[in-house]
């Protein structure tokens, strides 16, 4: 089964918003001066909102969340522990495995078709 452009596109534009929203958090953590910290919040939840709703033109609004929630919990969870070392037990990773297998898994679903079979 082979995954359409738009559909490409609709992923990368979830993956995205979850990367820009992590980076929104990151920045919060990392940043010192308090105006800087607050524009670059701002900035990245902007551009992530810009990217979900992209995503959403392609994929379906499940779709799209969840990817986009996957993404933003990975990106995060591995950037506590490698720029904040934060330990991540291995409970995490068991969820993070679990998490990314059931986006694989919606990924390969499709609404369009469930409608055409019935």
């Amino acid at each position: 089964m082979a995954v359409s452009i738009s559909k490409k596109k609709g992923y990368g534009w979830a993956i995205s918003a979850g990367l820009n929203a992590a980076f929104a958090a990151i920045s919060a953590k990392f940043i010192t001066p308090h105006i800087v910290r607050y524009g670059m919040v701002i900035i990245f939840n902007v551009v992530m909102w810009g990217c979900y709703v992209n995503s959403l033109k392609a994929l379906s609004s499940l779709q799209a969340t969840v990817t986009n929630f996957a993404t933003n919990f990975l990106s995060s969870g591995l950037a506590g522990f490698f720029l904040f070392e934060e330990p991540l037990p291995l409970k995490w990773f068991a969820g993070a495995l679990l998490i990314v297998v059931g986006v694989f898994i919606l990924s390969r679903s499709s609404i369009e078709e469930k409608t055409n079979t019935d």
